[in-house]
This record gives structure tokens, C-alpha cells and sequence, in this order.
């Protein structure tokens, strides 16, 4: 009698699950072993991963970056698969050559003389709350900037711990303590270069409005809606490759389908939604209604079940986050309390990016797009009274502005939090109103009496932005929509205040839980449920090579269990 072969069923299609499909199909007697397939209930592979074409160029809807090339094994890849060079126009192939213009509200363009200081300190504070400089005066390797910085970077975490502890300190409330020094530090300092009336801006205003801008950007980095709500410890535990970080020129679909590649026709079962996921604890036999020995049973949308030995579950945070919250019977029984309680504790965020094409008809043939800069907008606070009133308030926390590359027709800008919501509700017209609105306001010449107001040479050097014609003409717009995808629930994972490195871990571990002694439970049946994805990464949690670490993980890990049974 031929033995029966182990079931293993992967839910998504994604980095994480097609790889653990890639290593378990290519594992040497994997076919003799195992039975597999990959359940994804969209129409498509990639999960967050989503290349697409805009106006001519090839675009990402989700993942973009390789995070650091330096040992990457997403970089790899594409280096194998000759992934890095086309010949068609790709999102940020020319990386950001073009150096950015900083304008303020209201039109004033601003001497790097003021901006440099605050984004080398905004900079110095991430590195500091990242772990990736120690700090020493008696260091040697280190500047004078950079000792300083990280006095700075003391003084902040000082203050935050006296008003509360490490335990609970966010990254948000430590850059703005960081500030603060900042000022402290300054004071009766560069009297000479106070702004005199620039405008309705002081010089303190705007410098807090660049460090906004760049608080701005780091809420797209981590994906926290409010910084105030990032986790302060567990920053230093995220890691990043060393190198440059780099876009991937046929797309980082392609990586995906490498993958797939594999993979024979008919394994990987598209708008295969699962609805509830039937499993055994060590305590309870539940009898799943069929006589068989497989211990966990998939509930379809479209009616139909499917039994199996052992499953990975590769969904997102949201979606996890979704199935607790809702109560939605996802799995049966419910999913355990050390599982429950990080999935809840953990933050998943919304990310958004919105491309834009600019219109041609008011152009000849061949327009020159190389006009449009690239623009780092420094807005008054929301509830400043020299505000912009018709720049719409989901706009105010958006950073930049700027073409794909150097004289693309497509404008890029990312979002976050609740604007990125806001900006899935909005129809196109109401974007195009909106964008124009406030591009009308940073590339128009300010008025004359805000003119005649801009004293300070040194920090401006009497420049007003000299951008003659203002309009911008849209033509259309695209919009990623991850935050009401059902699929997804949102963008990717960090660690919030309350939450720790150890949350991602126990995301790692399967069900039924192993005993303390990293055995399985011997009342039933090991390896039931597998949790696989970015949010089960410690160190690379948000990142797609996170997730492909995640799916080598998992595939692993039942590979060793077979092997160890002597199978």
C-alpha cells in the first residue's frame, strides 16, 4: 500500500508564499514527500507587490525599493534574472539625481543654508534612534557635527525616559525632544541670520516646518500614520542592508515570477479565497465532518473545502488584525491569546503613492518636462492662520513632489496615515483640484508685499521662486488603494508603542504551539498552522526581503520536521 502524502497548502501568493512554494517544490524528494499548492484569493501573484505601466513608464503600486544591495537576497535575484536594465523608462531609474528644491508655502525658495542644518539634524536623530552611530566625544571617528548630534541624540532620549520610561517612548515624541535641543542649543546663537518678516514665516517656524517635512517622509519609510505611535526600542532592532537602494528596471514583479517560475501550471490556484481555517488544539478533537486524518480544513468563498496536513498562512497584519477584531470565526478554534495579543499589539499602516501625468496639449511635440523640479514642500501647520486655504488638508503632510526621473511627464507623491485613506476616497477630479492647488501655491511667485517682506540674504539670498509659469496641467491620475483592499487591509507592519521585537516572533511561531522544551504538543498533529510574511520578521519586518526570509523560514522548518521523522 502506497503511503499517503503530506498536504501543505499556502494561503497567498505573495513574496512570502511564492517563495516558500519555490523552496519546498525544489527541496531534493520534495515530490515524494508532499503534496502542494498555493491558494490566492486575487487575480493576480505578487501580493504587495504590484508593477504596472503610467504613462509610459513602467511604475510600482506597491513595493519599490531594494533596501541596501549589499547582501540582498531580492538584489540577487534580479542580478540573476538580468532584472536591472531596460530599455523602457522605469520609476527612479536615474535614483534622485536631480538636487531638490525646498520651497516654502506661499512660494519662497530656500537657501540650503537653512535647510541643510535641519535635515542633518532630522538625519542624525533617525541614526542615533536606529543604533547605527555611538556617539562619544573622545571618539575619534566621529565628527564634531556628529558629536554633537549625538549630544543632542542623549539629551532627547534623556528627557523622554524622565517623563515616562523607555518602555513606552515613541520615535516621534524623541525627534521632537531632539528639536528641541536643538534649539536650546542654538540659542543666542546666528542672531545675524534671524528672518526679519520673510513673509509671513519666522525662522523658528521654519525650521520646525522642515523638520516636519521630514517626519513627513519617515511616516511613508515605516508606514506609522503618527510617529507618536512608533516604537522608540525597537527601532534599533530593524536592520538594513549596506549599499545603495535601488529600483529594479523590469519591475519587482519580476522577482515574483522568478520564483514562480518553477513552479509547474495549476499550483499556484488564483481567486482561491479562504473564508475560515479549521484546525486542532491539543485539547480539542473537533471532527471536521470528514473521515480523514488531514487536521486542518479550508472554507473557500465559493462553497467548496479543502483538508490539509499543514498550512502557511502568509496574509497580511491587516488582515489578521481584521479577523480578531471582527470576530470573524477566520479560524476555528480561535487563534490562541499569545497570537491574538501581538497581532493587536502591533501597528500596521496605510501607504499610499499617487502618480500623475502631466498634460502636453498646451506644449509642442517633445516637451521639455525637465521644468518641473524636484520639489520638497515646507507647509505652514494645519492650523496656522497664514495657511494656504485652498491646499486641501490631505495634502499638508505630503513631503514631495517630483517627476519618476529626469523629464518624465509623471509626477510622483506618497502618502500616509489618514490622508493616504483620504486619498482612496477621492475621485480623480478632486486629486487633480487638489494637487494644482497646492503646486499653484509653491511655484508661484509670492506677493509683492510677501516680497518686499524677504530681508534675509543669507538665508535665501533674496530669492523668491522664480518659476514663471506656475499651472501645471494634469491629465490624469493613478492611485494605489491598499488601505480598503480586502486583500491586504492596509500597507505594511511596525513596531507600535506597547509592542516589541518579541511580538514579531510570536507572529513566527505555528500552531499548535510548541512546548517549552521546542517540542511539538503529542496530542495532535504538529505543524497544523505556519505564519509566514513581513510582519514575522524581527529584523526585516516591512520589507520584501523580509518576507522572502519569512517563506524560506516556514518551508524550511517543515522540511526539518520531515527530516527528522526519517521520511
Amino acid at each position: 500500500m502506497v503511503a499517503k502524502k503530506s498536504r501543505i497548502v499556502i494561503i497567498g501568493a505573495g513574496m512570502a508564499g511564492v517563495t516558500a512554494a519555490n523552496k519546498l517544490f525544489t527541496a531534493t524528494g520534495s515530490k515524494d514527500l508532499f503534496e502542494l499548492c498555493v491558494v490566492e484569493g486575487g487575480s493576480r501573484i505578487g501580493g504587495r507587490i504590484n508593477t504596472s505601466e503610467f504613462g509610459g513608464d513602467r511604475i510600482e503600486m506597491g513595493a519599490t525599493w531594494i533596501h541596501g544591495i549589499g547582501g540582498s537576497p531580492v538584489h540577487k535575484i534580479a542580478q540573476e534574472i538580468h532584472a536591472l536594465e531596460s530599455e523602457q523608462p522605469w520609476e527612479c531609474m536615474d535614483g534622485s539625481s536631480d538636487e531638490p528644491k525646498t520651497i516654502a508655502e506661499c512660494g519662497f525658495e530656500l537657501n540650503p543654508t537653512l535647510v541643510d542644518p535641519i535635515s542633518s539634524l532630522f538625519k542624525n536623530l533617525m541614526d542615533y534612534a536606529q543604533g547605527k552611530k555611538v556617539f562619544d566625544e573622545s571618539t575619534e571617528t566621529e565628527s564634531k557635527g556628529d558629536v554633537e548630534y549625538g549630544n543632542l541624540g542623549d539629551k532627547a532620549s534623556e528627557v523622554c525616559t524622565s517623563n515616562g520610561g523607555l518602555g513606552q517612548l515613541s520615535v516621534g515624541s524623541f525627534l521632537r525632544q531632539g528639536l528641541e535641543a536643538y534649539w536650546v542649543s542654538k540659542k543666542n546663537q546666528d542672531e545675524e541670520l534671524k528672518l526679519n518678516g520673510y513673509g509671513n514665516w519666522s525662522r523658528r517656524l521654519l525650521e520646525e516646518a522642515i523638520f516636519a517635512m521630514h517626519e513627513s517622509t519617515q511616516r511613508t519609510y515605516t508606514s506609522a500614520g503618527d510617529l507618536l505611535t512608533l516604537d522608540y526600542s525597537a527601532e534599533s532592532e530593524y536592520r538594513m542592508f549596506p549599499g545603495e537602494e535601488i529600483t529594479i528596471a523590469k519591475g519587482y514583479l519580476s522577482i515574483v515570477q522568478s520564483l514562480a517560475s518553477v513552479l509547474p501550471p495549476g499550483l499556484i490556484q488564483l481567486g482561491r479565497k479562504v473564508t475560515k481555517i479549521e484546525w486542532q488544539q491539543p485539547e480539542t478533537h473537533i471532527n471536521n465532518g470528514y473521515d480523514d486524518t488531514r487536521p486542518v480544513k479550508l472554507h473557500f468563498s465559493d462553497g467548496s473545502v479543502k483538508l490539509a496536513d499543514h498550512v502557511i498562512v502568509t496574509v497580511s497584519l491587516g488582515v489578521l488584525k481584521a479577523s480578531i477584531q471582527q470576530d470573524s470565526g477566520m479560524f476555528n478554534p480561535p487563534l490562541p491569546s499569545f497570537k491574538t495579543e501581538a497581532i493587536s499589539r502591533l501597528g500596521f499602516g496605510v501607504v499610499n503613492k499617487l502618480f500623475l501625468q502631466l498634460s502636453s496639449t498646451h506644449a509642442t511635440k517633445g516637451q521639455d518636462f525637465s521644468k518641473f523640479p524636484f520639489l520638497q514642500m515646507v507647509f505652514h501647520r494645519a492650523d496656522s492662520e497664514f495657511r494656504h486655504k485652498k491646499i486641501p488638508w490631505w495634502m499638508r503632510k505630503t513631503a514631495s513632489l517630483c517627476p519618476l526621473y529626469h523629464n518624465s511627464s509623471v509626477l510622483l507623491s506618497w502618502f500616509a496615515g489618514k490622508e493616504a485613506l483620504e486619498l482612496e476616497s477621492l475621485k480623480d477630479e478632486e486629486i487633480i483640484n487638489g494637487v494644482s492647488a497646492t503646486v499653484s501655491s509653491f511655484l508661484s511667485k509670492p506677493q509683492k508685499k510677501e516680497k518686499e517682506n524677504c530681508h534675509s540674504h543669507e538665508l535665501c539670498n533674496g530669492n523668491v521662486n522664480s518659476q514663471e509659469n506656475s499651472e501645471v496641467k494634469i491629465a490624469k491620475v493613478l492611485k494605489s488603494q491598499w488601505g480598503n483592499d480586502p486583500l491586504f487591509l492596509g500597507s505594511y507592519s511596525y513596531v507600535a508603542v506597547g509592542s516589541s521585537g518579541e511580538d514579531l516572533d510570536t507572529m513566527a511561531e505555528p500552531l499548535p504551539k510548541l512546548n517549552s522544551c521546542g517540542d511539538e504538543p503529542a496530542t495532535s498533529p504538529p505543524l497544523q498552522i505556519l505564519f509566514a510574511g513581513e510582519a514575522t520578521h524581527r529584523t526585516h519586518y516591512s520589507t520584501t526581503h523580509g518576507a522572502y526570509f519569512s517563506g524560506l523560514r516556514e518551508a524550511n522548518r517543515l522540511l526539518q520536521h520531515y527530516h527528522h521523522l526519517g521520511v
